[in-house]
């Protein structure tokens, strides 16, 4: 079982930063590729990023590849979510996932193969 802290959320303008974490609980964090999503009000959850166990391999949503990086620390069971040049459009909550399953581009965008989730945290761009 794993548990999910997420953190670092907030408001700001357009054009500015954010730098998301998402802590976890138990010894086996490094056996877990971790994932961001994102939603909107009214809208579906939408995935952001991910990365496998070891850091070596992430993927992103076109709509934030560029200015989105995504990094895991295993020593410390966090991973984070850099986020640059932030637009009106980004703003959401941000929930933070884990998986159990093989890493690969097309599984680990869906969020039907997470196992476990954070509660969110709310992210708001203002123009």
């Amino acid at each position: 079982q794993v548990q999910l802290v997420e953190s670092g959320g907030g408001l700001v303008q357009a054009g500015d930063s954010l730098r998301l974490s998402c802590a976890a609980s138990g010894r086996t964090f490094s056996r877990y590729a971790m994932g961001w999503f994102r939603q909107a009000p009214g809208k579906e959850r939408d995935f952001v990023a991910a990365i496998n166990w070891s850091g070596g391999d992430s993927r992103y949503a076109t709509s934030v590849k560029g200015r989105f990086t995504i990094s895991r620390d295993n020593a410390k069971n966090t991973v984070s979510l850099q986020m640059n040049n932030l637009k009106p459009e980004d703003t959401a909550v941000y929930y933070c996932a884990a998986s159990r399953g093989q890493f690969y581009s097309t599984n680990s965008q869906m969020a039907g193969w997470y196992d476990y989730w954070g509660q969110g945290t709310q992210v708001t761009v203002s123009s």
